[in-house]
């Protein structure tokens, strides 16, 4: 490799650099494609959303924790509190994710909430009206009217379709940032200890399970087998040992 400020070695400059480039030229006209083609899947699915309800998740890990997202899907969980089907729920356009676990009581609050939200606003509008059965008797085919089930939402009908809006973007939501007022520091917290209290709390919870034994023992009347010594047996027992020390030691040959 050479060094310092030397003139370039071999400079092989005369190439057809022209194949090598990528170039972007066509962008804006692939953002034109991509809007049209949005319109486009809008006009066919009409009146039902361009997008599947996604509920509002936290972010992993310490750093993100604070940061509301939105998840891949509603749990069971929060179906089965909102009073919804998952078949119901996949033909009206929510998103299920059968995986996610519910940690944390106030998301899963505010997904019920979201969910009851959004069955509140829907209007459903069937796509059969007569279903095709066979006769028992003449054994032809006869058109029966259709039972629709779909009690929790409201169904609409032909004249409704005109005046509904269709969803083309994520179902909106806010979130309440709660801020601490600034105030005083108090006597009691300049004076605890936070690592006192948590090394407390860990102590608690590492003894937890022996009050429970002991206190079971109790209600139960059974003895504790636990030894209790006295100062005398504590005594006569080191004077034992001394003694017995003392005649094991082995005598020091004489020189």
């Amino acid at each position: 490799m050479v060094k310092h400020n030397n003139r370039v070695v071999k400079n092989h400059f005369r190439k057809d650099w022209e194949r090598h480039v990528k170039t972007w030229f066509h962008q804006p006209a692939r953002k034109l494609k991509r809007r049209l083609k949005r319109q486009r899947r809008a006009v066919r699915l009409f009146p039902r959303p361009t997008e599947l309800l996604r509920p509002l998740v936290h972010c992993p890990t310490l750093r993100y924790n604070t940061k509301v997202r939105l998840g891949r899907g509603f749990t069971l969980d929060e179906l089965k509190l909102a009073k919804l089907d998952t078949v119901q729920a996949k033909s009206v356009g929510i998103a299920i994710d059968y995986r996610r676990k519910n940690r944390s009581l106030e998301t899963q609050r505010a997904n019920v909430q979201r969910l009851q939200l959004y069955k509140s606003k829907v209007v459903v509008f069937p796509k059969r009206k007569y279903i095709k059965c066979k006769d028992r008797k003449t054994k032809e085919v006869v058109k029966k009217p259709r039972v629709i089930k779909l009690k929790l939402f409201t169904v609409g009908t032909p004249e409704d379709k005109e005046q509904v809006k269709q969803l083309t973007e994520q179902f909106p939501y806010t979130i309440k940032k709660h801020y601490d007022k600034p105030r005083v520091i108090t006597e009691k917290e300049k004076t605890d200890s936070a690592y006192l209290t948590i090394r407390k709390a860990r102590a608690q919870v590492a003894k937890f399970g022996e009050k429970q034994r002991k206190a079971r023992k109790e209600a139960l009347g059974v003895p504790s087998t636990a030894k209790t010594l006295t100062k005398e047996t504590e005594g006569g027992d080191e004077e034992e040992k001394g003694k017995k020390g003392k005649e094991k030691e082995p005598k020091k040959a004489k020189k």
